[in-house]
């Protein structure tokens, strides 16, 4: 028999304003035109002044709670992964566990910006597997506006904000690929800091900063990096593209996702696309594009998923899952 980690329930949640292309040309040197035809996007979520990203986090468990049929007392474990957390400390996942009621949980952030899902999936598969931890939260939650420079229409128009969560949950099996987690792989490359990061911090400058990127030469690695870790993450359970279902991929551009779907020879139709209604949601948008896809009926139980992204330091990964 072997101890597998099984996504049993997924959430999410969005704040409530949701600007358009056309209302953000209103204050922003662009137009709906030039945004959709380089990036796919038209919609964005925007945190208004009682949105942080523990209430969009807080709200996102309680969706996934209720589609796993479980109670916030049933979870032992909380992984949230943000690059924008309410507070440069306590760790935003506390919040988040007090707000749920939780009074026994091991509850902490992991920073890895848009690849942060899969690293906060990782880190509780392990806890999971080992038999330190029953029943986990896996959060991915953003709150972006707050820290881009919207006099630079480069890279405010690219990001919105929400929250995703999935509730796993360890499960004996015996059948070599049955549901669960299959394989998980992850990278980093701290040399590109340059090309994706925000121009402030605690040890440096005092100040939260504004977010920074050189687009070409992010979707240049992005395109490489995301083909090759998939391919890696399947052959682990010796599995190719073509045994795939649907891939989840994080939602930074639509132009990623073509040429990373061409590259694996993959057909569009079975890649999960929500960046033309969210934008760039960071470590929340793997966990959005899923739990979108799982509640309109695309992804059913037994489906092989390949989850996938890649963020500023860099970082990326991708994680196999039969759900």
């Amino acid at each position: 028999m072997t101890l597998r980690s099984v996504i049993i329930g997924t959430g999410t949640a969005l704040p409530a304003r949701r600007v358009s292309n056309a209302e953000l040309a209103q204050t922003v040197d662009t137009t709906d035109e030039w945004i959709v035809e380089r990036t796919g996007i038209r919609f964005r979520h925007l945190a208004g002044p009682d949105e942080t990203t523990s209430t969009l986090a807080t709200d996102a468990c309680r969706a996934a709670l209720a589609a796993a049929g479980a109670e916030a007392d049933d979870i032992d474990l909380i992984v949230l992964a943000t690059a924008t957390p309410d507070q440069t400390f306590p760790a935003t996942a506390t919040k988040v566990q007090a707000a749920l009621g939780i009074n026994v949980c091991v509850a902490f952030d992991v920073a890895a910006v848009c690849s942060g899902f899969l690293y906060a999936l990782q880190v509780a598969d392990s806890m999971i597997r080992v038999g330190a931890h029953r029943r986990a939260l896996v959060i991915g939650a953003e709150t972006f506006s707050r820290i881009l420079d919207w006099e630079d229409r480069t890279t405010c128009v690219l990001f919105g904000d929400g929250a995703g969560a999935i509730v796993l949950e360890g499960q004996e099996s015996d059948e070599a690929t049955g549901r669960g987690i299959l394989a998980t792989r992850l990278h980093a490359d701290g040399r590109h800091n340059e090309l994706l990061y925000v121009d402030g911090g605690p040890s440096t400058t005092g100040t939260v900063g504004k977010l920074r990127m050189k687009g070409r030469e992010v979707f240049r690695h992005a395109v490489v990096n995301l083909a090759e870790v998939m391919q890696e993450t399947l052959a682990v359970v010796g599995l190719t593209s073509a045994d795939v279902d649907w891939v989840v991929p994080h939602q930074a551009n639509a132009r990623i996702l073509d040429a990373t779907a061409r590259k694996l020879g993959l057909a569009a139709e079975r890649v999960v696309v929500t960046v033309d209604q969210h934008a760039n949601t960071s470590a929340a948008s793997v966990p959005l594009a899923l739990d979108t896809a799982v509640r309109d009926g695309r992804i059913k139980q037994g489906d092989l998923l390949v989850l996938e992204a890649m963020g500023g330091g860099f970082t990326w990964g991708a994680a196999v899952v039969r759900f």
